[in-house]
């Protein structure tokens, strides 16, 4: 099956079906499934074919759900890329993801993605008649992206089999009888969790409400309004929306089930919310591009014993994990941490799949993760490598050397901290005056936000920078 498909039943048995709901205005499967057409037909007449992958920075909403299955309609996959990139990172991206020089874009991104690809398409040109749909199987669906070890972006490539597989084993097809579940999609599409999500609900014919930029008053009006059931968070967006003053006094009754990850939640804030919505069966769900989302769940009857709110669960149905030592490649004790090793059907690669993460194992089963081997900086669920950040930095007039590492943080789960020696007769520069530097350089949740001068960076004996070392600073 090619994943366009998706809207097939839903537009032509219950067209009038609210597909999305996009700045409070419903889109109809009907109407989506015309949108699709039209922009298969503008990006095949700019060339783009079966095999192709095609740039596409953009917010949720209408025209990055149609691109994604047009470009899928046409054998072509969509490079999902984070719209607040800079030039230099889009286009390093399009190279890691072997892009054609064509992309579509948000207006706010389309210069710097014009530059980093060349033509930039805003709006459909092409009638609601495609070329002939290509086949899926075997052939990329669409493209993720994450940051490696290195400081390297990694491109992962994602079949339709694989999304075919994962989707249908969570939802059934839809049914013209079965109402429409009315979700929150308040992640970006560009991450595993927002475009899993917007897919799960394009197959089962629900109705998505999008906030295209998250903003903690505009989810709880939007609950409220449309009667929203169920939500992905990151943790650092639940604990926005509980700080909110209208947290407690909105009616957000027709909650059901909050879902959350991405990014270690800490248990005082899972307690909170509990004790605040006493009627939502929350769930944890852990996991990464690589493993196309979650591969274990803490589930609403779990969250009920104080003891498992700070594990992420049990594995799922299908999926094999094993707990390592990860400099002899031998499974470690129950209690005792390691590196995750996870292999199933779900994986982007086959085999054992060697997450990065560290975590620990009950013997009931659950996990407990401890934090990352990789020196991936983790701020609310964005994740980047330091050395992306170290690179611009060091390119300041005053900057002799630099270290860069996530600083822990209780509201982001991780801030940028920066460490930097300045060279000899120079003053020192503010934080402002480097995130000014940096601004346009890099994406905005990259820029710096602590910094310490030190004398001397904490080099080891084998000329290498610690990322912990680094930390410790703060």
């Amino acid at each position: 099956m090619n994943i366009a498909a998706f809207l097939d039943a839903p537009a032509r048995e219950d067209p009038g079906r609210a597909a999305l709901i996009v700045d409070d205005a419903p889109v109809t499967y009907g109407a989506l499934h015309e949108e699709v057409g039209r922009w298969a037909a503008t990006l095949a007449a700019a060339g783009i074919g079966a095999g192709d992958h095609v740039a596409l920075a953009d917010w949720g909403g209408t025209r990055s759900t149609a691109v994604t299955l047009a470009a899928a309609h046409l054998g072509a996959a969509s490079a999902q890329m984070n719209p607040l990139l800079t030039s230099d990172e889009l286009a390093q991206l399009a190279t890691v993801a072997a892009c054609r020089p064509v992309g579509v874009a948000d207006a706010g991104a389309a210069a710097a993605l014009r530059k980093a690809v060349g033509e930039v398409i805003e709006v459909p040109s092409g009638s609601p008649s495609p070329p002939p749909r290509a086949p899926g199987g075997a052939a990329d669906a669409l493209i993720l992206f994450t940051s490696g070890t290195t400081g390297l972006p990694k491109a992962v490539p994602i079949s339709h089999d694989m999304l075919v597989k994962r989707i249908t084993e969570y939802r059934p097809a839809f049914s013209a009888e079965r109402p429409p579940n009315v979700g929150m999609m308040c992640v970006p599409s560009f991450h595993v969790g927002g475009m899993l999500g917007l897919l799960l609900a394009l197959w089962g014919g629900d109705t998505t409400v999008v906030l295209p930029r998250f903003d903690a008053g505009r989810w709880i009006d939007a609950v409220e309004r449309h009667r929203a059931a169920s939500s992905f968070l990151v943790p650092t967006m639940l604990a926005r929306i509980l700080d909110h003053p209208r947290a407690k006094t909105a009616d957000l009754s027709s909650l059901r089930a909050i879902s959350y990850g991405a990014a270690a939640a800490p248990v005082a804030l899972v307690t909170r919310a509990m004790e605040v919505w006493p009627d939502v069966g929350f769930m944890n769900t852990f996991g990464q591009t690589e493993t196309l989302g979650g591969y274990t769940a803490l589930t609403p009857d779990d969250h009920r014993d104080p003891a498992r709110i700070g594990s992420v669960g049990r594995v799922l149905p299908g999926v094999e994990v094993r707990i390592v030592d990860p400099a002899s490649g031998a499974d470690v004790p129950d209690g005792e941490t390691g590196e995750v090793w996870v292999r199933s059907a779900q994986n982007v690669v086959e085999g054992w799949l060697h997450t990065g993460d560290l975590a620990r194992r009950d013997p009931d089963g659950y996990i407990y993760p401890s934090g990352r081997m990789s020196e991936t900086i983790n701020r609310g669920g964005e994740k980047f490598a330091p050395s992306e950040v170290a690179e611009v930095v060091r390119a300041h007039p005053a900057v002799a050397d630099v270290g860069v590492a996530g600083v822990p943080d209780e509201e982001m789960g991780e801030r940028v901290g920066v460490a930097v020696k300045v060279r000899a007769g120079t003053a020192p520069p503010t934080l402002e005056e480097l995130r000014e530097f940096c601004r346009g350089r890099l994406a905005p949740f990259k820029l710096p936000e602590r910094l310490v001068v030190v004398d001397v960076l904490p080099y080891n004996e084998t000329g290498k920078l610690p990322r912990r070392a680094i930390a410790a600073l703060f």
